[in-house]
């Protein structure tokens, strides 16, 4: 389980900068640029993904190995 939430964790991270590199560059890369419900709101769904990583992170820590 705790392999799972870092993993899960690592992905939501990973969305989240993504997003925010393509908010502030001409990179396009990532989820969240794609999806058509979060225009004008991306930069929120970026952050949130980022926070969302990091509290998976923190779960993860609580979990017994294995």
């Amino acid at each position: 389980m705790r392999r799972l939430l870092e993993v899960l964790g690592f992905v939501a991270v990973l969305q989240g900068v993504a997003g925010l590199v393509t908010e502030f560059t001409d990179w396009h890369w990532g989820l969240v640029r794609r999806a058509g419900f979060l225009d004008g709101y991306e930069i929120y769904a970026s952050v949130a993904l980022v926070v969302l990583g990091v509290a998976l992170f923190a779960v993860a820590e609580t979990r017994k190995p294995g």
